[in-house]
């Protein structure tokens, strides 16, 4: 379970922004230094390569790009917002999947970096594929992404947009993809490397699924970041659900289901447990 605001989160980011100023400090005294040393042109000139160079690798384009990490997401937020298909609402940030006539709507709140959530569709991910195919309920995505802020890091972000790519082929592409990326075999550690930064590897988990292994459409959409400020918005609607504390959190009809824990309530863990409290809430 990952808590979107816990005290450690804050700690964290307190002593992030300390190496910060830390690094910054040492940068100024190493360029105190340089000039010191003469050739002063000399050295603006290649400090201006380097902050090209940067500027460059930090992602100037408007779209992803192949070697991970290189979206500048802050231009993203001004882009104009490209729906994908199977969605519906002002930005297309309503997500839902099965049969329109199901009395019954089951919400899930994630994040593509959250092992919980990996953890919640490794155990039950099949199951509910099943009930949805089955018309024992309609199932509601909400994915966020608070995780790339207290781990550091764009992989959330980056994997949704990916995810949106999935859904605007078909939303069983979506779903399939959704439980490639949150399996043992491709999903990462939440303290490890930011794997879901680099597209390279969403395509490679996308190839496990075959509406999406070859598919150029897809693919494109992908390296060009098509749905990227789309997963912006995605992520304000995921944030402006103030109930929903910790993820994954899953909800029958607006009830949330789960054991209730001192961080929150925990969701189901096994699919018994799941059954069980699904049926509970479920109107007939």
């Amino acid at each position: 379970m990952s808590n979107r605001n816990t005290q450690a989160n804050k700690q964290a980011a307190r002593e992030r922004l300390r190496a910060e100023r830390e690094r910054q400090a040492k940068k100024d005294r190493t360029k105190r230094q340089l000039i010191v040393g003469g050739a002063v042109v000399g050295v603006l000139a290649v400090a201006g390569g380097i902050a090209l160079a940067v500027a460059n690798a930090g992602g100037g384009s408007s779209g992803s790009v192949s070697s991970g990490g290189g979206t500048d997401w802050a231009k993203v937020a001004k882009q104009r917002l490209v729906k994908p298909a199977n969605t519906t609402g002002t930005n297309g940030t309503t997500v839902v999947i099965g049969k329109p006539d199901a009395k019954n709507t089951l919400s899930f709140f994630e994040d593509a970096r959250c092992p919980g959530c990996a953890a919640f569709e490794e155990t039950v991910g099949a199951t509910v594929e099943k009930d949805i195919k089955d018309g024992k309920y309609k199932a509601s995505y909400h994915i966020g992404t608070f995780l790339d802020g207290n781990l550091q890091g764009t992989g959330s972000k980056n994997a949704l947009s990916a995810l949106g790519a999935a859904l605007n082929v078909s939303p069983d592409a979506f779903l399939k993809y959704k439980y490639a990326l949150y399996s043992k075999q491709y999903h990462p550690e939440e303290t490890g490397p930011d794997k879901f930064a680099d597209d390279s590897y969403l395509l490679k988990v996308a190839n496990t699924v075959p509406a999406l292994k070859g598919n150029a459409a897809f693919q494109k959409n992908v390296k060009s970041g098509t749905y990227d400020r789309w997963a912006l918005a995605m992520s304000d609607d995921f944030n402006s659900h103030k109930d929903v504390t910790s993820t994954p959190t899953i909800k029958v009809n607006d009830t949330v289901i789960g054991t209730k824990t001192p961080q929150g309530v925990a969701a189901p863990s096994t699919v018994a447990q799941f059954n069980s409290m699904v049926a509970k809430e479920l109107k007939h």
